[in-house]
């Protein structure tokens, strides 16, 4: 597991009385929590994150958002394809690490791998753990109607999200809170939690506590067709839906056979009639507005498949829609 040095010979950033750190992660969730450790007094002796791939459209292979934040840092990147080959945990155990930090990484750590670190293996997790275990749980919050999450350090072991729990923050999701916004604000959140972790670790200050298994729910790895509109329920429930599953898979109905993705919508909680469940029963200048079993969803923004992502006005002057009209 050849790593990548921007700089031959740096083995990391060291600073006096800290612990040596690795730090695993991958996403842009993982991003606040790597700079504010590369601020602290810790060492951070090598990052591990996921192999470049190709993605959009045009499949250009692209870098992780945590490699192209540690451009230029002068510490080891390493991105196996599998953790948990001999060749990476070879590599690891060269470290001496005493901690393993690790935020949204993408890969499952297994036995061998945990047992590295002369202390823990600490994991970031974006839920009130035990609720919320898995991949998605920013994401289930806010389409379950939540009120509240936050984000909880673990000690990790061999079971995914049920190590005991080191710290917790709770905070308030808002109204209008979008899983883009939330996954933001409690990235930095986290960030201020995972380094308060290890300073208590470091003072042997850290009490743990173990996960109330009869508390535990999950959240699983978002499919495609989560994001498939059941007009038969209330409107609260598909506006909650709009907001937690942008940008993917986003939530989508079809309009004359093609995908209609709703990126922006309120609602009301109006009596609604049985006949009016998934059909246009208003049309205002900028607004489009739907039955649902209880009250409309009031659409204001959409993308049509094959077009660009607008306004309700702008697709309503462009696609002649008309009262009674049906979504499906």
């Amino acid at each position: 597991m050849n790593p990548v040095r921007p700089h031959e010979g740096l083995m990391g950033i060291r600073r006096s009385n800290g612990v040596k750190i690795i730090f695993f992660g991958t996403s842009k969730f993982a991003v606040p929590s790597l700079k504010k450790i590369m601020k602290s007094r810790h060492e951070v002796a090598a990052v591990v994150t996921q192999p470049d791939r190709k993605r959009g459209r045009k499949l250009v292979v692209a870098s992780p958002p945590v490699k192209m934040e540690m451009k230029d840092k002068g510490i080891p990147i390493h991105q196996p394809q599998d953790v948990a080959s001999q060749d990476a945990l070879e590599t690891l155990r060269r470290y001496n690490a005493d901690l393993f930090l690790v935020v949204a990484f993408g890969q499952i750590l297994k036995k061998d791998l945990l047992k590295i670190p002369k202390l823990y293996c600490v994991n970031l997790h974006a839920s009130l753990l035990p609720k919320y275990r898995g991949a998605s749980p920013i994401n289930r919050a806010i389409t379950n109607g939540d009120k509240k999450t936050g984000v909880t350090t673990i000690k990790m072991d061999e079971k995914m999200d049920r190590g005991d729990i080191m710290l917790r923050r709770e905070v308030d999701i808002l109204d209008e809170e979008t899983s883009q916004s939330l996954s933001e604000r409690l990235s930095n959140i986290g960030a201020g939690l995972l380094l308060e972790t290890i300073e208590l670790v470091d003072k042997n200050e850290i009490k743990f506590i173990k996960q109330d298994e009869k508390d535990a729910s999950y959240a699983y790895k978002l499919k495609k067709e989560d994001g498939l509109i059941d007009w038969a329920v209330p409107a609260r429930e598909i506006h909650n839906r709009v907001r937690g599953l942008a940008p993917w898979p986003g939530a989508y109905t079809h309009w004359k056979g093609k995908l209609l993705k709703i990126y922006k919508s309120a609602f009301d909680e109006d009596d609604s009639a049985e006949k009016d469940i998934g059909a246009v029963v208003g049309l205002g200048e900028d607004t489009l507005l739907v039955g649902t079993r209880k009250g409309r969803l009031i659409i204001k923004e959409l993308q049509l498949e094959g077009g660009k992502r607008m306004s309700a006005g702008d697709f309503l002057r462009g696609h002649g829609i008309k009262t009674g009209n049906r979504f499906k």
